[in-house]
């Protein structure tokens, strides 16, 4: 408990990194880019825009002072930067002109300082008011940092009353599921303390990896208490009740902390960073509450074991009868009805088109239904810059023709357009000539007419690449959010296979320890990795499109948190296996073990839908709504594909499994 509570003071201490380019590999392009933007340069790429309504010339350029003036905006451009408006505008470039003014609205470019984003947006919006738009990626950093704490308050006070419901009717006593609750809760606390020693989690970790603690550890609760409730029938000392139930449980859950934390493991090889960040805060999770639950919750169970005597309440739900020859009899529709949706789901669920940013703010936001207007007024623009080699003046003006003329590039910023070639730097002030030139490279600002990413984006970036190094060879880079984007998709593309192939091994290897058996872990391994195949291809049938970080962390969540339940179904059918005939070991299985798995999968898959229900961040609401229609998933396989499994592949296992000793059949 001292412990708890110093871990609670440590926690407000760690701070939360909301900007997802930080995460990406320090060799990928465009982390580089930035570092040398970063040395050279005082102000960032500028990914933000500003839609001011009812201006003059005159007026936008007044507030283009303004925007200047306030603390934590840099890089602010716009018309007057493109082209000359001393001179009348139908002079100039009309697709130019429409990117920046048209019919009395202006468009704004400029950036925010890293880390003073929730203080620069609001006082950006005060000065705009209720009837101008802004939009860009630090306002979508502002936006997630003030809506997460709030965002984890409401998950919170909605999921403990349903965990807490749910434990009620799994259980026959009042205090039990407040006990389950403390033993997690306290490990789930000590975990997001001693955060502490890292400095700062991200904003996955800071959403998902306390209820995720807590959804899948849970059972490791249940298990030791419903162990000691069944000794305590047996002995009258309750501490050697207690000591019984350690002692029987221990394998069990120690088999069921395993297949997680070795699942887990598997996100800390991640390129991509967020996911090792999270995998390190599951792993720390698992470890925490399986000590905890060792060692707390048997202190705790017994100076309380009194209070679960006086407060035992009769069994709300009724007793099904039956369960296992229902599940007998669907068997072969089952099998039919999975062996038919098996291919199409595999395949679907490699051909789901993609997110790799956070995707759109909700309309029904501010910073949403802004994005929306100006997209409508000005269409798509996402800025992008190129950083070459200063000191080549006919070079680098040949390259700007060059990109003024690809496909999809509105307009270009240069010393060598927007001056002139023949101007030396040294006769201009240095107000002007800092935007373009530092020490050792030139910096060129595109304005492109693609979404941030998507096939579009991500091939004018290949073309962008190439026209720039056909001048300057290689000693070329870039930045901005597509440019990150672009770089986030190549890293956890690669991820994605090694971190699958390292979950499915080590999780492969923990249950061949545990059932010593070679047939076993293909059979499990294979109902639930049908379930995750089912689960991912549901968003290409639906046409619509997946926050790739959430369909690469489910991928790994959904089969290490729920091979549980095929555990459990599975050592309680090897057992009673020894002693009766498959049919007759399924039907005791699935009658003693469906409402176990069932209450262990009702609480993860709560925990999946009130993530996707109360963020607002699609990262974070992309993985709820996969964990809860995953662990769904899984349930049903198990509860049903499994047996069905297990009674074909009866002789196989028999044969394949160490000391299997199966009753034979006649």
């Amino acid at each position: 408990m001292v412990l708890t509570i110093l871990c609670i003071l440590a926690q407000f201490t760690v701070s939360v990194n909301y900007d997802m380019k930080d995460y990406l590999p320090e060799d990928a392009p465009s982390t580089t880019a930035m570092d040398i933007m970063d040395e050279e340069f005082d102000g960032n790429v500028p990914t933000n825009r500003v839609m001011m309504r009812d201006m003059t010339i005159q007026e936008a350029l007044a507030f283009k002072e303004e925007l200047e003036a306030i603390d934590g905006v840099s890089e602010v451009t716009w018309l007057d930067d493109a082209v000359d408006i001393k001179q009348p505008l139908e002079m100039a470039d009309q697709e130019t002109v429409d990117s920046y003014y048209k019919d009395g609205k202006a468009l704004f470019s400029f950036s925010i300082h890293e880390g003073e984003e929730v203080v620069t947006t609001d006082a950006i919006y005060e000065l705009i008011g209720e009837d101008n738009a802004m939009a860009g990626e630090d306002l979508n950093t502002a936006t997630q940092q003030k809506m997460a704490g709030k965002e984890s308050m409401y998950a919170g006070a909605l999921l403990v009353p349903i965990i807490i419901l749910i434990l009620v009717l799994a259980t026959s006593s009042w205090v039990e599921p407040l006990l389950f609750l403390t033993a997690i809760g306290v490990s789930v606390l000590i975990n997001m303390g001693t955060n502490i020693f890292l400095g700062e989690v991200s904003f996955v970790t800071q959403s998902v990896a306390p209820i995720l603690q807590l959804a899948v550890s849970l059972d490791y609760a249940i298990f030791l208490l419903h162990s000691f409730s069944d000794y305590r029938r047996k002995t009258a000392d309750p501490q050697e009740a207690m000591q019984l139930a350690m002692k029987k449980s221990f394998s069990a859950i120690a088999a069921s902390a395993s297949t997680t934390f070795f699942g887990f493991i598997a996100l800390t090889f991640m390129d991509f960073e967020i996911g090792a960040d999270l995998g390190i805060n599951l792993v720390k999770g698992i470890v925490l509450s399986f000590i905890s639950v060792m060692v707390f919750l048997p202190a705790l169970t017994l100076l309380c074991y009194k209070w679960i005597d006086k407060t035992q309440h009769k069994p709300f739900l009724p007793s099904i009868r039956n369960k296992g020859n229902f599940v007998l009899k669907m068997r072969i529709p089952v099998l039919i009805l999975v062996f038919v949706l098996i291919v199409p789901a595999f395949l679907a669920q490699s051909q789901t088109s993609f997110i790799y940013g956070i995707g759109d703010q909700p309309e029904n936001t501010r910073a949403g239904s802004d994005a929306a207007t100006i997209k409508d007024e000005f269409g798509e623009s996402t800025p992008m810059v190129v950083l070459v080699p200063r000191g080549d003046t006919a070079k680098e003006e040949a390259l700007v023709e060059d990109l003024e003329k690809v496909d999809k590039v509105s307009s270009v910023l240069a010393y060598v357009n927007t001056v002139s070639a023949a101007v030396p730097p040294e006769y201009v002030g240095t107000e002007v000539t800092e935007q373009f030139y530092s020490d050792n490279y030139s910096r060129i600002i595109l304005q492109t007419d693609t979404k941030t990413e998507g096939d579009e984006a991500f091939h004018l970036i290949e073309q962008v690449q190439e026209t720039a190094e056909d001048h300057y060879d290689e000693d070329v880079y870039m930045a901005g959010e597509s440019v990150t984007l672009y770089d986030i998709k190549n890293v956890v593309q690669k991820d994605n296979k090694l971190v699958n192939m390292l979950t499915i091994a080590t999780v492969a290897f923990v249950l061949l320890v545990t059932f010593k058996s070679i047939s076993i872990p293909i059979v499990l391994l294979f109902t639930i990795q049908s379930a995750v195949w089912m689960n991912l291809s549901v968003p290409y049938f639906t046409d619509s499109s997946l926050v790739y970080v959430g369909y690469l962390l489910i991928s790994i969540i959904q089969l290490a948190a729920t091979v549980d339940y095929a555990i459990l179904l599975m050592d309680a059918y090897k057992e009673d296996r020894k002693e009766m005939s498959a049919r007759e070991a399924i039907k005791k299985t699935m009658d003693e073990k469906i409402f176990a798995i069932g209450i262990s999968a009702s609480i993860l898959s709560s925990v999946g839908f009130i993530l996707w229900i109360t963020s607002s961040n699609p990262i974070v609401s992309s993985i709820g709504m996969l964990l809860g229609r995953g662990a769904l998933l899984s349930f049903i396989m198990v509860v049903f594909f499994l047996p069905a499994m297990l009674l074909v592949f009866d002789k196989w296992i028999a044969k394949t499994t160490w000391k299997a000793n199966f009753k034979k059949e006649k």
